[in-house]
């Protein structure tokens, strides 16, 4: 039998403040590391025969 899920918890202050922050101006990933999850995504597209994306 499944477990019920949590409450998510609220952020108050601070910590709002922060998380809104990093939320609105996420950081920006390496060019190499994009390229590779492009090509990691072309090939799984490729081996997927019956998969739609």
């Amino acid at each position: 039998m499944a477990r019920p899920i949590k409450e998510t918890p609220i952020l108050y202050g601070e910590e709002a403040r922060k998380f809104e922050t990093r939320m609105m101006n996420p950081p920006r990933l390496p060019a190499e590391q994009i390229e590779r999850m492009q090509r990691d995504y072309e090939f799984m597209r490729s081996r997927c025969v019956n998969c739609t994306f």
